[in-house]
């Protein structure tokens, strides 16, 4: 795709790791958890555990699942047909999920190796449509640790958060969607995640950073925090219900 005679990559977001009501692929025969009980189908396991309504978690490496984002009938594939670049993958730390981990555990599974290698069905899908398609998954920093292989099959990464943040479901005017600092002391502290970003960016892929913020002088920090440790930022407010302007450097 084209701007201004200037090439633009774009990529279309889809959630991995959790299935959404409010999508085309949902049911109406399908039901959502709740009570601490499953949805069904049954991989659909629990409410989002930041207190996003109408997500919630799946079991991503049921072929149930799967079948839905694979194939020649699958979103993928359709995706690349109507001219995407690529995806931009949320939920990736699905498999950093205590309840997802606990149904993993029970059917023998590794949750991290199984979320990779969903990915990377993902990225052959779409290239079966499009050559060059792109998988960038969104957060889950530390999976680079855990699968070898992982860094490779990515074309990058975004990175929500790392300076601040806004509340779930929280509307464009409300005070609560953005310039939350991150106060965290663990391996989610600002300090901890740059490092951790670093492991890419040595590589080659570029790490794509979202904060949240509504006063502009915390917004202007950010931009130059970003800057300052190679990221490429954006800062808007956490309903994503409009086109934020992008601060000049």
């Amino acid at each position: 795709m084209t701007s201004g005679g200037k090439r633009r990559v774009i990529l279309a977001y889809v959630d991995i790791g959790e299935a959404e009501s409010y999508r085309t692929y949902w049911e109406d025969s399908w039901q959502a958890p709740s009570g601490g009980s499953p949805g069904s189908p049954d991989f659909i396991l629990t409410e989002d555990p930041d207190g996003w309504s109408d997500n919630y978690p799946v079991a991503y490496w049921d072929k149930r699942w799967q079948n839905i984002w694979l194939g020649s009938r699958g979103i993928i594939r359709r995706l690349a047909k109507l001219g995407f670049d690529g995806v931009y993958m949320d939920w990736v730390e699905a498999y950093d999920d205590e309840t997802v981990k606990a149904k993993a555990r029970r059917g023998h599974v590794n949750a991290a190796n199984e979320m990779v290698v969903f990915i990377r069905r993902i990225k052959r899908s779409g290239r079966v449509a499009k050559g060059d398609w792109l998988v960038v998954p969104q957060n889950a920093p530390y999976l680079i640790n855990k699968v070898p292989g992982y860094a490779k099959l990515i074309d990058g990464l975004g990175v929500e958060d790392t300076w601040f943040r806004g509340e779930a479901d929280a509307g464009w005017n409300n005070p609560r969607g953005g310039d939350i600092k991150n106060r965290r002391h663990d391996k989610y502290s600002a300090p901890a995640l740059l490092r951790q970003y670093r492991k890419y960016t040595r590589i080659g892929k570029p790490v794509f950073s979202v904060d949240y913020c509504l006063e502009l002088k915390n917004a202007r920090r950010v931009y130059r925090l970003a800057g300052e440790n190679g990221l490429r930022a954006l800062v808007t407010r956490v309903s994503l219900s409009r086109v934020t302007k992008i601060l000049a450097p």
